[in-house]
């Protein structure tokens, strides 16, 4: 049995992406190599509808007469939001709320900020059952809402990806299992490969979140110039407090050149069973079998 070291589960906009087992945190992972890929769902960010939203929409007379008009604008970023990641860890059930917070540079200065909360739940069997509300900016009017939610079940392998607005859940494989050993991913104070760069990784000691004893870790890489394109070197730090009992992070923070700012906090931790009927899939959504297939490819 090998030890799983997760620094958190990648949501891209607009499509699937994946989550990098076995490596560090704070896309230091490029330098460690690869290790198990287990691919997640997409949460959606707003920013890019901004671009649709100027597309003035056509009336039905232009739609009978004249070809679409598309006007799509060049450039642009969909980047990666990185969130903890939730293992399938027995005995350990809980209910939380995962507040997040994306901070990134604007030009000209000052900082533009993303922010949802999303409830996340785990059974004593390793169930989970995980949200994802769509990102909106920070003190504005736009309320966030939920896009999707995702039911696992290290048993029977599964993994339902359900979409709220079409009421259609995706089954896919889902490849952890509750045998697997799961650790903080901590790395090792030295030089990064090729020399590449250096490392430090600091033991910040113990200190209690939510009710809960952590252990609290920060693990910066510095990045030597040239290695990705940098003039300068890049910094990349990611400080969390891990909860051995429950195998997961209840506060992280990464900060890096390509993504930015993100806190990552958990909120309203109980510890128990939560709701069972969470882990069954709704009576009025269409459930897609794509096992077979993704175990083809």
């Amino acid at each position: 049995m090998k030890p799983v070291r997760a620094c958190g589960a990648s949501y891209p906009v607009g499509g699937a992406s994946c989550l990098r087992v076995g490596v560090s945190c704070g896309r230091v992972a490029v330098f460690g190599g690869g290790g198990m890929r287990v691919c997640v769902v997409s949460i959606l960010a707003l920013v890019p509808l901004a671009a649709v939203a100027l597309i003035p929409p056509a009336t039905a007379q232009d739609n009978q007469n004249k070809p679409a008009v598309i006007r799509v604008p060049d450039g642009g970023a969909n980047g990666p939001m990185e969130s903890i990641f939730i293992p399938p860890k027995p005995g350990a059930p809980f209910s939380l709320k995962l507040a997040a917070e994306w901070t990134r540079p604007m030009n000209g200065g000052g900082t533009f900020t993303l922010v949802n909360e999303r409830r996340i739940v785990r059974d004593a069997r390793g169930r989970i059952y995980q949200e994802r509300w769509i990102l909106v900016p920070k003190g504005g009017a736009l309320k966030s809402i939920m896009n999707v939610f995702q039911i696992t079940d290290p048993e029977a392998h599964t993994w339902y990806n359900c979409k709220v607005f079409t009421k259609v859940c995706e089954i896919l494989p889902y490849r952890l299992t509750t045998e697997d050993r799961y650790v903080p991913p901590v790395g090792t104070t030295g030089p990064l490969p090729g020399g590449r760069g250096t490392r430090l990784v600091e033991d910040l000691g113990t200190s209690t979140v939510e009710g809960v004893e952590t252990h609290g870790y920060r693990d910066t890489a510095t990045v030597n110039p040239g290695v990705l394109g940098n003039s300068q070197p890049m910094v990349n730090l990611h400080e969390f407090w891990y909860s051995p009992e429950l195998g997961i992070n209840l506060l992280s923070t990464v900060d890096t050149p390509e993504s930015g700012h993100q806190v990552f906090t958990v909120k309203e931790l109980t510890q128990g069973e939560p709701e069972p009927a969470l882990f069954l899939v709704p009576d009025n959504y269409k459930v897609v079998d794509h096992r077979e297939e993704q175990q083809q490819n």
